[in-house]
Protein backbone atom coordinates (compact mmCIF):
# COMPACT_ATOMS: atom_id res chain seq x y z
CA UNK A 1 0.00 0.00 0.00
CA UNK A 2 1.69 3.48 -0.92
CA UNK A 3 2.07 6.14 1.86
CA UNK A 4 -0.17 8.99 1.50
CA UNK A 5 0.97 12.66 2.30
CA UNK A 6 0.19 12.39 5.72
CA UNK A 7 1.21 9.04 7.20
CA UNK A 8 3.19 7.85 9.66
CA UNK A 9 6.62 7.63 6.98
CA UNK A 10 5.67 11.65 7.09
CA UNK A 11 5.28 12.35 10.97
CA UNK A 12 8.34 10.64 13.42
CA UNK A 13 7.65 12.01 16.70
CA UNK A 14 10.92 10.54 17.47
CA UNK A 15 12.59 13.38 19.84
CA UNK A 16 9.11 14.97 20.60
CA UNK A 17 8.15 16.13 24.26
CA UNK A 18 4.52 15.34 24.31
CA UNK A 19 2.08 15.37 27.20
CA UNK A 20 -1.13 13.49 27.86
CA UNK A 21 -4.06 14.59 29.59
CA UNK A 22 -6.77 11.96 30.44
CA UNK A 23 -8.25 10.78 33.28
CA UNK A 24 -8.95 7.37 32.79
CA UNK A 25 -7.00 4.41 31.99
CA UNK A 26 -8.19 3.29 28.72
CA UNK A 27 -8.10 6.70 27.17
CA UNK A 28 -4.38 7.36 28.44
CA UNK A 29 -3.30 3.44 27.32
CA UNK A 30 -5.07 4.54 23.67
CA UNK A 31 -3.31 7.60 23.26
CA UNK A 32 -0.12 6.36 24.45
CA UNK A 33 -0.04 3.65 22.38
CA UNK A 34 -1.15 5.72 19.19
CA UNK A 35 1.95 8.29 19.95
CA UNK A 36 4.21 5.62 20.54
CA UNK A 37 3.13 3.69 17.21
CA UNK A 38 4.62 7.35 15.84
CA UNK A 39 8.19 7.31 17.26
CA UNK A 40 7.32 8.69 20.75
CA UNK A 41 9.47 8.28 23.19
CA UNK A 42 9.41 11.29 25.51
CA UNK A 43 5.59 11.37 27.05
CA UNK A 44 4.21 13.26 30.16
CA UNK A 45 1.70 10.52 30.96
CA UNK A 46 -0.57 12.95 33.50
CA UNK A 47 -4.33 12.30 34.94
CA UNK A 48 -5.13 15.47 37.04
CA UNK A 49 -4.78 18.73 35.80
CA UNK A 50 -2.40 19.64 38.78
CA UNK A 51 -0.29 16.93 37.02
CA UNK A 52 -0.02 18.67 33.90
CA UNK A 53 0.54 22.34 34.83
CA UNK A 54 3.86 20.66 36.95
CA UNK A 55 4.84 18.38 33.84
CA UNK A 56 4.42 21.76 32.09
CA UNK A 57 6.41 24.28 34.42
CA UNK A 58 9.27 21.41 34.15
CA UNK A 59 9.77 20.62 30.60
CA UNK A 60 9.55 21.68 27.13
CA UNK A 61 6.42 20.74 25.00
CA UNK A 62 6.24 20.25 21.57
CA UNK A 63 2.85 19.25 21.78
CA UNK A 64 0.00 18.37 24.25
CA UNK A 65 -3.39 16.10 23.24
CA UNK A 66 -5.96 16.59 26.15
CA UNK A 67 -9.05 15.25 27.10
CA UNK A 68 -11.91 17.70 27.59
CA UNK A 69 -12.31 15.84 31.07
CA UNK A 70 -16.11 16.24 31.36
CA UNK A 71 -18.37 16.39 33.28
CA UNK A 72 -15.48 18.63 34.84
CA UNK A 73 -14.55 20.55 31.87
CA UNK A 74 -10.54 20.06 33.59
CA UNK A 75 -9.14 19.69 30.10
CA UNK A 76 -10.39 23.10 28.84
CA UNK A 77 -8.92 24.68 31.60
CA UNK A 78 -5.50 23.49 31.41
CA UNK A 79 -6.02 24.68 27.74
CA UNK A 80 -7.08 28.33 29.18
CA UNK A 81 -4.11 28.14 31.32
CA UNK A 82 -1.63 26.96 29.26
CA UNK A 83 -2.13 29.37 26.64
CA UNK A 84 -2.28 32.45 29.58
CA UNK A 85 0.03 31.30 32.35
CA UNK A 86 2.26 28.79 31.08
CA UNK A 87 5.83 30.60 30.37
CA UNK A 88 7.06 30.35 26.84
CA UNK A 89 7.93 27.94 24.51
CA UNK A 90 5.19 25.82 26.09
CA UNK A 91 2.57 28.58 26.23
CA UNK A 92 2.78 28.30 21.87
CA UNK A 93 2.79 24.22 21.95
CA UNK A 94 -0.05 22.97 19.52
CA UNK A 95 -2.97 21.58 21.53
CA UNK A 96 -4.82 18.48 20.18
CA UNK A 97 -8.36 18.11 22.26
CA UNK A 98 -9.99 15.09 22.54
CA UNK A 99 -13.40 14.89 23.47
CA UNK A 100 -16.67 12.04 23.09
CA UNK A 101 -19.21 15.26 22.60
CA UNK A 102 -19.40 17.54 19.98
CA UNK A 103 -21.89 19.85 20.18
CA UNK A 104 -21.38 23.78 18.57
CA UNK A 105 -20.82 24.90 22.06
CA UNK A 106 -18.36 22.44 22.93
CA UNK A 107 -16.29 22.69 19.76
CA UNK A 108 -16.74 26.74 20.17
CA UNK A 109 -15.60 26.17 23.95
CA UNK A 110 -12.33 24.46 22.72
CA UNK A 111 -11.90 27.10 19.85
CA UNK A 112 -12.20 30.04 22.34
CA UNK A 113 -9.78 28.22 25.20
CA UNK A 114 -7.06 28.36 22.86
CA UNK A 115 -6.92 24.63 21.39
CA UNK A 116 -5.26 24.14 18.04
CA UNK A 117 -7.60 21.30 16.55
CA UNK A 118 -10.59 19.03 18.14
CA UNK A 119 -10.59 15.20 17.67
CA UNK A 120 -13.72 13.32 18.48
CA UNK A 121 -14.11 10.17 20.40
CA UNK A 122 -13.63 7.27 19.68
CA UNK A 123 -10.36 8.11 18.90
CA UNK A 124 -8.91 6.84 15.14
CA UNK A 125 -4.88 6.28 14.59
CA UNK A 126 -5.22 8.31 11.18
CA UNK A 127 -6.80 11.06 12.70
CA UNK A 128 -4.57 11.78 14.88
CA UNK A 129 -1.66 11.83 12.14
CA UNK A 130 -4.17 14.13 10.37
CA UNK A 131 -4.41 16.53 13.31
CA UNK A 132 -0.40 16.29 14.25
CA UNK A 133 0.50 17.07 10.77
CA UNK A 134 -2.05 19.95 10.21
CA UNK A 135 -1.20 21.65 13.73
CA UNK A 136 2.51 21.20 12.78
CA UNK A 137 2.11 22.44 9.57
CA UNK A 138 -0.22 25.01 9.28
CA UNK A 139 1.92 27.81 10.88
CA UNK A 140 -1.19 29.82 12.35
CA UNK A 141 -0.05 33.06 13.72
CA UNK A 142 -0.82 33.06 17.81
CA UNK A 143 -2.88 35.70 19.26
CA UNK A 144 -2.68 37.32 22.43
CA UNK A 145 -5.17 39.75 23.68
CA UNK A 146 -7.31 40.55 26.43
CA UNK A 147 -9.78 38.11 25.79
CA UNK A 148 -7.72 35.03 24.04
CA UNK A 149 -4.72 33.73 23.44
CA UNK A 150 -4.54 30.95 21.45
CA UNK A 151 -3.87 29.98 17.64
CA UNK A 152 -5.58 32.55 15.24
CA UNK A 153 -9.34 30.90 14.95
CA UNK A 154 -9.63 31.64 11.43
CA UNK A 155 -8.50 29.20 9.76
CA UNK A 156 -11.15 27.88 7.46
CA UNK A 157 -11.24 28.91 3.74
CA UNK A 158 -14.86 30.30 2.98
CA UNK A 159 -14.18 31.86 -0.84
CA UNK A 160 -13.45 34.85 -2.16
CA UNK A 161 -15.62 37.47 -0.48
CA UNK A 162 -19.58 38.32 -1.50
CA UNK A 163 -19.69 35.43 -4.08
CA UNK A 164 -16.61 37.59 -6.26
CA UNK A 165 -14.59 35.16 -8.10
CA UNK A 166 -10.82 34.78 -7.15
CA UNK A 167 -9.47 36.28 -10.71
CA UNK A 168 -10.92 39.20 -12.18
CA UNK A 169 -11.17 36.96 -15.31
CA UNK A 170 -13.79 34.82 -12.99
CA UNK A 171 -16.88 36.97 -13.81
CA UNK A 172 -18.17 40.04 -16.71
CA UNK A 173 -17.79 42.45 -14.12
CA UNK A 174 -15.78 43.34 -11.08
CA UNK A 175 -16.81 45.72 -8.29
CA UNK A 176 -14.36 47.04 -5.70
CA UNK A 177 -16.49 47.74 -2.49
CA UNK A 178 -15.59 50.56 -0.73
CA UNK A 179 -16.02 50.81 3.23
CA UNK A 180 -15.52 53.60 6.04
CA UNK A 181 -13.70 50.99 8.09
CA UNK A 182 -9.63 51.18 8.43
CA UNK A 183 -8.12 48.42 6.72
CA UNK A 184 -5.12 46.36 9.29
CA UNK A 185 -1.91 46.58 7.73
Amino acid sequence: MASGPISRDRINLDGASILLLDDTPMGMSILVQIVTGLGAKILHRCATLEEAQKATESCVLDLAIVDAMPPSGAGYEFVRWLRTTATEPNRYAPVLLTTGHTPARDVFRARDVGSTLIIRKPIVPTVVVERIFRATAEGRQFVMSDSYSGPDRRHRDLGPPNGVGRRYTDGDSFELAITDRPVAG
